[in-house]
């Protein structure tokens, strides 16, 4: 089944040429069938790219998705087109206003780790978006800076500054193989990461209603569930596209900053030779599982959402 997306997004055509199945809403709307509807709130500043990593991995499920794109209500992209945020993309003050529900919510990094969470300047709104999470979404994921957002929102686990970038792929260990989420996984995976930031993995234990399902020895935490939350937190990019690292890294030599190779990335370590995509796989089953469990478990009737004990 396809993911629903307006025919003028760039995703459209990218996704369409990759052979994923898309509809327009119009066509969607002939279709019997209640598709899910998933928002994806984007706080990264390559609105575009964003859009197409995720859009990716959630129109590759088997059944029908309503991909909705939500922004902050009064913070301005400076990177992405103001006709491309108008045309596409609500503010969460509006999905407000319309009391609008939904079966699940992405909420992506964004580029402020060196920020105490308290001095984004969006904060505000954002802890309010966290709590309406609880009574308008019935699955939320963190992505990245989101997820330690959320974490520190919910359950006070802080994030804490790393001395150099944690920046390439790194080996994490299954530990849960039995969890809805991790069906498919290998006992041994090879993931993305690029942040300045950790979750240290004694304080996401501390906390009794959390569980870590992937970690790894270098570099911490990867996937947690908090399911009083109905939520789970990944503080690595799985979603990331085969150059994403090497885009990082080569915008940061170009721009004289202080930045080492992205370990396990490229072949040979040599930065000429074309990174090999190594976690493709992982990151369709990771985002088809939590479709699938969403799918299992809301209301639908969407007004229910929420409402569960």
């Amino acid at each position: 089944m396809p993911i629903t997306l307006n025919e003028s997004l760039p995703a459209y055509r990218i996704l369409s040429d990759e052979g994923v199945m898309v509809i327009s809403p119009g066509r969607a709307e002939t279709q019997d069938i209640r598709p899910i509807r998933i928002g994806l709130l984007n706080l990264m500043p390559k609105k575009i790219q964003t859009e197409n990593q995720f859009a990716r991995l959630i129109g590759a499920t088997p059944l029908q998705i309503d991909f909705q794109l939500i922004r902050m209500s009064e913070h301005e992209s400076r990177n992405t087109a103001a006709d491309h945020m108008e045309s596409f993309y609500r503010p969460f003050r509006e999905v407000v206003e319309t009391d609008e529900k939904f079966d699940g919510l992405i909420i992506t990094g964004a580029p402020i780790e060196h920020l105490p969470f308290e001095q984004v300047t969006y904060w505000d709104e954002l802890t309010r978006v966290f709590e309406w999470t609880q009574t308008h979404v019935h699955s939320t994921m963190g992505v990245c800076w989101g997820g330690m957002a959320m974490a520190w929102h919910f359950n006070g686990v802080a994030k804490h500054a790393l001395d150099e970038k944690a920046f390439g792929c790194f080996r994490h260990q299954n530990l849960a193989p039995a969890s809805p989420y991790l069906r498919g996984f290998s006992d041994d995976v090879l993931l993305p990461v690029s942040r300045w930031t950790e979750m240290r993995q004694d304080e996401v234990d501390s906390k009794p209603g959390l569980i870590t399902l992937l970690a790894s020895e270098e570099t911490g935490p990867c996937l947690v569930e908090d399911p009083a939350r109905r939520a789970v937190y990944v503080f690595n990019h799985l979603e990331y596209d085969s150059t994403s690292l090497k885009d990082e890294y080569d915008r940061d030599v170009a721009a004289g900053k202080p930045i080492s190779l992205p370990r396990n990335y490229y072949p040979n370590d040599d930065p000429s030779q074309q990174p090999a995509n190594r976690w493709r796989s992982h990151a369709h089953l990771l985002y088809g599982n939590w479709i699938n469990e969403i799918y299992q478990t809301t209301e639908y009737d969407m007004r229910k959402i929420g409402t569960q004990g």
